[in-house]
């Protein structure tokens, strides 16, 4: 009898440990934003990287010196902290990033330029340029593949809608299927090796060229399907889309600009791919658009971008941190130590009350 009541003690001191950590991951629903430290300079695109997010061809005056697109930054969410990082070679605007195995690739304007930054090394190197020069598209990475999808050959009504992708390991470039509307400045993201491209500009369209249309590649099959039309039409938005891990698997669409309007949204319109429905989250505070979305962790942080459309010398470097509602904290990396030794603390608390009696 003894013994048993030792055991349930045990057991019920050890249940307590545990459920100090598990009641705050049970109950932890967001939805929300906070600020955090924002942009130093303007850029053209952020990309994450190893836990950290870089923003690429930095312009405007840092810490005594002026950039012109040519700055990297290179910024730390642990520490809410900003760095500058290497200038790159040449002065770049409207390309597409892609980061892969500890380097950014940098694919687009001018001529296709496809240039690769080491941010451990601080260092860049040339690779093959894209077969096609395209501007306003995104890049996705999708088993170790770089998909650069749709995007304009040169001015208006140079919209295409080429399916090129890289290959970093062999340097090389293949063609594959092209997407059914042709867009720019669209928003995309990556779930279960598909790539989703949503709205963007179709001007072939006309008089409506902002689409709604939810473009759906799985680069398994070489196919494209069509999903659940986005609710609110918007185009030169940003996207990004949680893993499931810690957050429910889904894209979140964020501001841009709506059809035919010259101001920015704050609109927070999330895409479910599972069960191919979209709902509203809360909306982000600074309305913009041509704004950039990075995930890491399944936390969302969004920066750049502009209130109006067309208004020279407006730019927002507003740094904005967005929790998926139902998002579930990570274990700090010491917690499961910590446990073991309050564990062994509250057996020895328990022991030596029994030597005592």
């Amino acid at each position: 009898m003894k013994n048993l009541k030792l055991t349930l003690a045990v057991f019920l001191v050890f249940s307590l440990i545990l459920s100090t950590f598990s009641i705050p991951l049970a109950f932890a629903v967001e939805d929300s934003w906070v600020s955090k430290a924002p942009l130093p300079l303007s850029c053209w695109g952020i990309v994450t990287l190893n836990d950290k997010i870089y923003a690429i061809a930095g312009s405007g005056d840092y810490n005594n010196k002026t950039y012109s697109n040519n700055a990297v930054l290179e910024y730390d969410p642990n520490l809410d902290k900003w760095t500058i990082k290497d200038v790159m070679p040449i002065k770049r605007y409207s390309f597409a990033l892609a980061a892969y195995q500890n380097r950014i690739y940098i694919i687009g304007e001018p001529d296709g330029l496809n240039q690769v930054y080491d941010p451990i090394a601080d260092t860049w190197e040339n690779r093959t340029s894209m077969p096609t020069p395209r501007t306003q598209l995104e890049a996705n990475v999708v088993n170790g593949k770089i998909y650069l999808i749709a995007g304009r050959t040169g001015g208006a009504d140079s919209t295409v809608g080429l399916n090129e992708v890289y290959d970093p390991e062999t340097d090389t470039w293949k063609t594959k299927e092209p997407i059914p509307y042709p867009v720019v400045q669209y928003a995309s993201a990556v779930v279960d090796d598909k790539i989703y491209v949503i709205g963007g500009q179709d001007e072939y369209e006309i008089p409506n060229p902002n689409l709604n249309v939810t473009q759906i590649y799985d680069t398994t099959t070489d196919k494209w399907n069509f999903g659940a039309p986005i609710p609110k039409v918007v185009w030169q938005t940003a996207a990004g889309a949680t893993t499931g891990e810690l957050a429910p698997k889904r894209i979140y669409v964020i501001g841009g600009l709506p059809e035919k309007e010259l101001i920015a949204v704050n609109w927070t319109q999330i895409y479910n791919p599972e069960t191919n429905t979209w709902t509203n989250g809360e909306p982000i505070p600074t309305a913009r658009f041509q704004l950039d979305a990075a995930v890491l962790n399944d936390i969302l942080y969004v920066m750049r971008g502009s209130p109006f459309f067309n208004l020279n010398g407006i730019y927002s470097y507003e740094n904005e941190q967005y929790t998926p509602a139902d998002y579930i904290p990570e274990f700090p990396s010491w917690a499961p130590l910590l446990i073991m030794l309050l564990a062994v603390l509250a057996v020895a608390v328990v022991y030596g009350r029994k030597l005592r009696n």
